[in-house]
């Protein structure tokens, strides 16, 4: 599998996320970018299921958070308890 680094960002849309756990979080909608840097800051999901993400809003992935990508996105981390709307 490739690196974080080497993947074009457009190709990032619609791959599934995956908790450390396996779980199914959502589908990656975007990639947020940091201008100055050029470096991915966050991936936009969505599709969340409503008991790990209120409301099932899209919700925003900090890149650190990413342990892999390859045909899928698995996460190191994600917040054991419900992140709120709010």
């Amino acid at each position: 599998p490739m690196s974080k680094g080497e993947r074009n960002l457009s190709q990032l849309s619609g791959l599934e996320v995956y908790l450390p756990n396996g779980r199914l979080l959502g589908v990656v909608h975007d990639a947020v970018v940091e201008h100055a840097s050029l470096s991915c800051t966050h991936l936009f999901v969505k599709d969340t299921p409503d008991d790990l993400v209120e409301g099932s809003i899209h919700v925003a992935v900090p890149w650190r958070w990413v342990r892999s990508i390859g045909d899928v996105v698995i996460l190191r981390w994600f917040p054991p308890t419900q992140i709120p709307r709010n």
